[in-house]
């Protein structure tokens, strides 16, 4: 009997890409432009993953919604000037990305992304690094109500057919690991993103990864690769 249909859903920023410089530098370049207070990187770092609303109020609990609105504008405006460069330098594939997404698609492994970046970022970076073809359904801010809300996960997933026990959640942050626990698939964390990995740990992954052979390692073990149904 064939093996019932698997799938693995990645984030984007801190999993499949290291975008810190990009998402560091556009932040503090949008609050200074306001005159307001500058975020530490650490800080700016905690809040990425989450909708873009709800990390402006986690950094500028001093100001409303007018101003975090302004602030928003401000910054996508910088991400979609530094997307038309067509720049990689400050958006790198983390190392043995590419390897995973190609073992596990040559594996019948069904790939997907559930990501907080609207749906405009997700396609200018699946396109500067040339990733798109590898991917069956992209979930972004832009589909539903962000993480740690599960509403994007269980989607890809009635969108592709596959049950929660046969889906991983492959992300670097406690939002990712959340949303999958709350989704009922697998949580997968990795240890080289923004998240330390104690954290995503008591968010609810069962393993951390540190490498990318790891991350296929543990994604095989989870979706039962090579195991006869």
């Amino acid at each position: 009997m064939a093996p019932p249909p698997r799938l693995a859903m990645f984030d984007c920023d801190g999993t499949l890409v290291d975008s810190q410089q990009a998402i560091v530098a556009a932040m503090v370049a949008a609050c200074a432009a306001f005159d307001l207070p500058v975020p530490s990187t650490t800080s700016i770092l905690r809040v990425v993953g989450l909708p873009i609303e709800a990390g402006l109020a986690a950094l500028l609990p001093e100001h409303g919604p007018r101003m975090h609105g302004r602030v928003i504008d401000f910054f996508r405006a910088r991400a979609r000037e530094r997307h038309g460069l067509r720049e990689q330098s400050d958006e790198p594939l983390y190392p043995g990305v590419v390897a995973v997404l190609e073992a596990l698609g040559e594996a019948g492994v069904l790939l997907g992304i559930a990501t907080g970046k609207p749906r405009r970022g997700l396609l200018a970076t699946l396109d500067r690094h040339t990733l798109g073809h590898h991917f069956v359904t992209l979930k972004t801010a832009d589909d539903g109500p962000g993480k740690p809300n599960p509403d994007i996960l269980l989607a890809a997933m009635a969108e592709v057919g596959v049950a929660a026990e046969n889906t991983v959640m492959i992300g670097d942050t406690s939002f990712d690991m959340a949303m999958a626990r709350s989704a009922g698939t697998h949580a997968l964390g990795v240890a080289w993103g923004y998240h330390p990995s104690d954290e995503l740990v008591a968010a609810g992954a069962s393993h951390v990864v540190e490498t990318g052979g790891g991350l296929l390692l543990v994604a095989r073990q989870l979706l039962r690769i090579g195991v006869v149904e």
